[in-house]
Formats: C-alpha cells, sequence, structure tokens
C-alpha cells in the first residue's frame, strides 16, 4: 500500500493546543500532514499524576478532533493502538512511513524534548524548522536580550519593563495609581472564621472523550499517584474560556488581598484555576490580562487584585520561562546549598502526623492542584528546610501538578523554592518557620504539633527544621541584605538551646530517610 503523500509534517505536542500555533502557520491540507502522539515515557519520565496524564490525552484527543473537523490531515498515534515507548519512537517510526522533506515544530517546553526530537530527525536525514513559540509576550531572545549580562535576574525589574512595553496598568510611562507593586495589600490571611461562602470555579465536566481517557489512563497507569474522581478541567479553549469569565466575574475581586491565604477543605478560594488552560495553549495570557484590566476599569474588581493577577501572568510566567530556556538543560543539576536529603515517602501518600502537609498533599492527590502559597511555604518549604536533594522535589511537581511543564516548574521549584540556583532567579531563600503556616492558615489548628515549639514531644517540625536551616546556612546569608533580620534572630538563641535544636532536626532527617 502506497503512503500518503506528505510534503510537511507539522509536529503538535500536549501543551500546543493552539489552532493558531506557529508550527501551524501556512499548513496546505492537501501536502501537509499535522502529527500527533500519545508516548508512554511523557506518563512515565517522572511518576505522572493520573489526573495530569489525563488533562494532556483528553486535551490531545479533542485538539485532534477539532482539527478533522476542519479537513486537516492528523496522523495520530493514540496510547492504546500504537504505544510508543517515547516521543522519539513515535516520530521516527512515522518518518520512515510517510517520508517527509520537512518537520516543523513549535519550540517545546522541555530541553529534553526538544534534544529528542531533533536527534530523531538528524537520523533520519530530515530537516527540522523550530519556530519561535509566538504564545507568549516576551521571546526568548527578547528575555536573553533584557537579561544581558546580568548576574541577578530581578522581576521586578522584567515585570515593570513588559509592563511599560506591553502598555498595561500604565499612566503614561508611570504605573497606574502610583505604584508598580500592590504586594503589601495582597497579605491578608482569612483569620479566625475562615472565608465564609467561596462561589465555587466552574466546572468542566468529563464528556465522552474525557471519560474515555480516564478509563485508559486507569488501565494502562494502574499505579500512577493521584485520583481521578474529581476531575474537571478544562480540556478544550471554550471550557477554558468559560473558567477565565468565572474567575473574573466572581473571584478576581478577592484575589488580591488573599491569594496567599490557605484554608483545609478550600482547595481553590479565590484562585483563578486557569494555570492549566495557560500551558496547554487553549488561552492565550493576553487574553486574561485583558479581561482583567476591563474588570478594573468598569469598577468590578480593585487595582490590587487586578495587578497582582497581571503580575502572575505578565510577570512571573513570562520570567521563568525566559530564565528556564537561558539557563540550559544545566540549571537542573544545580544544588547551591549542597542539600542531599531523600524526599519523606509522604510526599507520594500524604500520610503523615503533619496537619498542613497532610491536607495539601491530599488535595494535591484527590485534585492534581495546589496555589502557589501550598506549593512554595507547604509542601516546598519543608523540603528547602529538610534539605532534600532538589532533582527529587522537582520530579514531584513536575510529576504531581496538573499544570506542570518544565520551563514553568523548574524555575520554581530549583530557583524561586529551593534556592538551588544560588539566587538567580530570586534573591532570598523563602525559609519560615511553623509560625507563618499559623498565620497564613488553620492548619496549625488541627495539629497535634505546636508551631511555636522547637524542642520536645509538641515540637512543630518546620519550627525545629527553619532554626537548623538557618544554623546550617548562617555563613551564606548572616550579612545579606534581605535575610539578615532572620539570622539576626538566630544569635539570640542560647547556643546550648541551638545544639540541642540541631540534635532534634537531625534526628528529624533521619527518621524520614
Amino acid at each position: 500500500m502506497q503512503s500518503p503523500v506528505c510534503r510537511r509534517l507539522v509536529l503538535v505536542l500536549g501543551d500546543q493546543l493552539d489552532r493558531n500555533g506557529p508550527a501551524l502557520a501556512g499548513l496546505d491540507a492537501g501536502q501537509d500532514w499535522v502529527w500527533m502522539c500519545e508516548a508512554r515515557a511523557e506518563a512515565t519520565q517522572v511518576p505522572s499524576h493520573k489526573a495530569r496524564t489525563a488533562l494532556f490525552l483528553s486535551g490531545m484527543r479533542h485538539f485532534r478532533d477539532r482539527l478533522l473537523a476542519g479537513g486537516i490531515p492528523v496522523r495520530y498515534r493514540a496510547l492504546d493502538r500504537e504505544s510508543d515507548p517515547s516521543l522519539g519512537a513515535g516520530l521516527g517510526a512515522e518518518l520512515k512511513a510517510l517520508r517527509p522533506r520537512r518537520v516543523i515544530l513549535t519550540q517545546p517546553g522541555e530541553h529534553r524534548v526538544l534534544a529528542e526530537l531533533k536527534g530523531v530527525c538528524e537520523a533520519a536525514g530530515t530537516h527540522l524548522e523550530v519556530r519561535e513559540d509566538t504564545h507568549f509576550l516576551c521571546s526568548t531572545g527578547d528575555f536573553a536580550a533584557w537579561a544581558g549580562r546580568r548576574s541577578t535576574l530581578v522581576l521586578e525589574h522584567f515585570y515593570r519593563h513588559l509592563r511599560r512595553r506591553e502598555s498595561v496598568l500604565m499612566d503614561g510611562d508611570e504605573p497606574l495609581g502610583g505604584r508598580w507593586n500592590r504586594d503589601t495589600e495582597n497579605r491578608k490571611p482569612l483569620g479566625r472564621r475562615g472565608p465564609g461562602l467561596v462561589p465555587s470555579p466552574l466546572a468542566s465536566p468529563p464528556d465522552q472523550t474525557t471519560r474515555a481517557v480516564m478509563d485508559l489512563v486507569e488501565v494502562q497507569f494502574p499505579r500512577a499517584p493521584g485520583r481521578l474522581d474529581c476531575f474537571d478541567w478544562p480540556v478544550t479553549p471554550e471550557q477554558a474560556q468559560g473558567a477565565l469569565a468565572d474567575f473574573i466575574d466572581h473571584r478576581l475581586p478577592c484575589f488580591g488581598p488573599y491569594q496567599d491565604a490557605m484554608w483545609t477543605g478550600q482547595p481553590y478560594l479565590y484562585h483563578a484555576r486557569i494555570s492549566t488552560a495557560l500551558n496547554l495553549r487553549l488561552l492565550d495570557p493576553r487574553r486574561p490580562i485583558a479581561v482583567a484590566v476591563e474588570a478594573l476599569q468598569s469598577g468590578r474588581a480593585p487595582l490590587n487584585s487586578v495587578e497582582g493577577f497581571v503580575r502572575q501572568i505578565l510577570g512571573w510566567r513570562e520570567y521563568v520561562r525566559g530564565v528556564y530556556w537561558r539557563e540550559g538543560p544545566g540549571y537542573l543539576e544545580r544544588n547551591a546549598l549542597d542539600a542531599h536529603q531523600p524526599l519523606p515517602a509522604f510526599y507520594w501518600t500524604g500520610e503523615t502526623d503533619y496537619a498542613c502537609l497532610r491536607a495539601v498533599i491530599g488535595q494535591v492527590l484527590e485534585t492534581g492542584y495546589a496555589h502557589h502559597i501550598q506549593r512554595l511555604m507547604i509542601t516546598g518549604l519543608f523540603a528547602l528546610l529538610l534539605g532534600v536533594e532538589p532533582r527529587q522535589i522537582h520530579a514531584w511537581y513536575l510529576g504531581m501538578f496538573v499544570d506542570a511543564v518544565e520551563w514553568v516548574e523548574a524555575p520554581n521549584t530549583l530557583g524561586m523554592s529551593q534556592y538551588a540556583d544560588g539566587g538567580l532567579l530570586t534573591s532570598k531563600p523563602y525559609a519560615a518557620s511553623g509560625a507563618y503556616i499559623n498565620r497564613m492558615s488553620n492548619y496549625c489548628a488541627g495539629c497535634r504539633f505546636d508551631p511555636g515549639e522547637a524542642l520536645g514531644e509538641r515540637a512543630c517540625p518546620f519550627t525545629t527544621l527553619y532554626w537548623d536551616f538557618l544554623a546550617r546556612h548562617r555563613v551564606r546569608f548572616s550579612s545579606h541584605p534581605r535575610t539578615a533580620l532572620q539570622w539576626r534572630n538566630l544569635e539570640r538563641l542560647e547556643p546550648e538551646r541551638l545544639k540541642v535544636i540541631r540534635q532534634a532536626a537531625e534526628a528529624l532527617r533521619r527518621s524520614l530517610a
């Protein structure tokens, strides 16, 4: 049987589900084919949460069906048919069958994937054209030009640069309202009574395609972490637009002041829940920025909430991607604090006496989600204080969160959360005791440990490990302008008490190894 004529093979990866994506530009349905592949390695490279795998596969199948309905030919390698062990193996088989003159690819979200696909094309003698990802407001080249030879990259400087360039929340050349950053207005705890009635996010109930994918995941990856009972993530552009509109209408006004707050049984609070849609390209980042600004202009949301939301997308999201591609694959190997402790087993099960970790990890296992403070100041903070090897906690975040793609996850984990890059991404480690968790959540109220105690049967592990962390890294941070106060507090501890605290911390490490 003669193979179909193929001039160009256009690769669409699982996080590139945009009909207007660069690789699809200029596609000729009479000569070109779109190629998509459900590769087993993408669900097993790290232990991937069932909801994460289901999200990618469902999004891919809905996108395939949309292309086919539009008359675009698609070569789709499904997991339950071809069962390709890797993207490279699947592409190699396709190149052999179709013999295209050229392969076209939008820049992937992982160094590993780009290297793998390049290698396959080189081995087959097929030219590979990698196109810049126009989904982002700042290209990798533009970021590299901005970064120049800076030894330290400061988000605030980059954020102001993009605000000016894109004319977002600006009054001429000055920030709207006179201040660039409204962080001081956006750190409120919920108080003892909690959040009250919070509007539930708009759900995207699984359709027939998604249910089939969920069944497939259960069969193909029965031992994968997590559950699918609560799966309701957007998997189409229409669902993504609905989730965004729901956030703007019902939760954006309170997002700003309470974006750092945490509460038992409230996984979303006032957060947008659109990161999955953004990272799969179901939603262009320009759209949420625009509608948030419209909400401000129409009086439906205050400036502090809109600025805080815009900073997450226009500032932080673009910033971490720029860092990822600027630093290269070697960034994943950094370990500035010389941390080598194994990741505790309870990160995969949620079975622990620590109420905050039990609540957040249990939530992640159930939904594949935790908001940014739960990630940074609960699961990330404990790993930092304990001294977990950065690659191990990186693998956990990459596999366990539905919105995880390496370009966004790795800098957030290795740079911001674990300070493994030595201060390139953020100038100080986010180290805190149990007192912070007690202030920003109600987790401590249901815990047998006391956040104010560093020693004894009721000692909070966060607090014990916090003082030990300060002692271990005294030389590095005691003179740092942004951390000196914390280390001055260390000096107030009696030497004998600190010695006993450090012994307790070491015993804790041994028990969790």
